[in-house]
């Protein structure tokens, strides 16, 4: 099997209140900015190889269609944490059997829906 293309991996939310944005990843979940660009776009870093980006160069849609997933290896932690900077969670963290992790949802910037999820199946890769 070939190499993976990617080395890194970026996905783009969208906002009419960029500073607003900005302040929920900053603040609320204590990202990195990674760059600014010319004030349209901030890019905060995630993990080591990924980053999540929040736009003013497009309209967000009406209802964001997907969920941008945190996966960590203390759920429980995590959604303590942010509960205290004053995120506001749909349910506490649970089981799924049917996916078989243990997560809690949350909305951000423009409603985006946004996860804390530990994956309970042994298929799932771990970190080296």
């Amino acid at each position: 099997m070939t190499k993976m293309l990617f080395d890194q991996q970026v996905t783009f939310i969208y906002t009419t209140n960029l500073e607003a944005g900005s302040a929920f990843l900053a603040d609320k979940l204590c990202l990195e900015l990674a760059l600014n660009q010319n004030d349209t776009c901030h890019i905060y870093k995630v993990t080591p190889t990924s980053y999540l980006g929040v736009c003013i160069n497009r309209e967000p849609p009406e209802v964001p269609e997907m969920t941008y997933s945190f996966v960590t290896s203390d759920v429980d932690v995590a959604y303590g944490t942010l509960c205290g900077r004053g995120v506001v969670f749909e349910a506490p963290p649970a089981y799924s059997e049917r996916f078989k992790v243990y997560s809690t949802f949350f909305r951000g910037p423009e409603n985006y829906r946004f996860e804390l999820q530990a994956f309970c199946d042994p298929a799932w890769p771990t970190l080296p």
